[in-house]
């Protein structure tokens, strides 16, 4: 699955612009989605081609538009730090489900960056337990979507430079990972047809990716 036309959400985030980077360089075209008409140069200085659609505010329509014909779509979005429980679900949850929803007339194949806590989101009410059921929900959404999906669950972000080996495994565990590792992992998985309807807990580690991926997908 080389040279595919990918649309990414968060395309300005510290992922996203990672990601946008490597997938250029291997051939695919890239949309980047952006909220802000401003990251506009900064998004199309990694290759990809910057679309300004609010996920949060546009339509599923509006952003099928936006996207269309697109072969792959990855979630790299958020509402990120400092913004409250309610923006952890119009954003983190809704916003991943409006682009599943926009990508499903094409058949896109559905990567999405989640977190680890997750797969057992606590019940209080604050920031941190809301954002984790929100990629619960947004998660479960993709899997009973009928996709070909793939879903990423990191441990601790970091901006230390990526050092190409991790661990990756099908059940949860702790750790710290650079964002750069993390983009390479989703523009691996995005292009590695048996990782397919896979929840993929990512940490830094001590194998090279494509070695740990390799055997978890054996």
């Amino acid at each position: 699955m080389w040279g595919v036309r990918v649309a990414i959400a968060g395309a300005h985030g510290k992922i996203g612009m990672r990601l946008s980077t490597r997938l250029v360089a291997r051939g695919d075209t890239v949309i980047g989605l952006i909220r802000n008409p401003d990251h506009a140069d900064d998004v199309r200085s990694t290759g990809a081609e910057p679309v300004v659609c609010d996920l949060e505010h546009a339509t599923a329509e509006e952003i099928a538009a936006a996207v269309a014909r697109a072969e792959a779509a990855v979630f790299a979005a958020g509402a990120g730090p400092g913004s409250g429980a309610a923006r952890k679900l119009t954003m983190d949850r809704d916003g991943a489900i409006k682009l599943l929803e926009a990508t499903a007339a094409d058949g896109a194949r559905y990567v999405i960056v989640s977190s680890l806590g997750a797969e057992n989101p606590p019940d209080g009410d604050d920031v941190f337990s809301v954002y984790l059921r929100a990629k619960a929900e947004a998660d479960a959404a993709v899997q009973a979507s009928g996709r070909d999906w793939v879903i990423i669950r990191p441990g601790g972000l970091t901006d230390d430079p990526g050092t190409g080996r991790v661990r990756i495994d099908t059940t949860p565990f702790r750790g710290q990972v650079p964002r750069d590792d993390v983009a390479e992992a989703l523009g691996a998985v995005l292009h590695d047809p048996r990782a397919t309807h896979m929840i993929l807990y990512v940490n830094g580690g001590e194998q090279p990716l494509q070695e740990v991926l390799d055997h978890v997908l054996a």
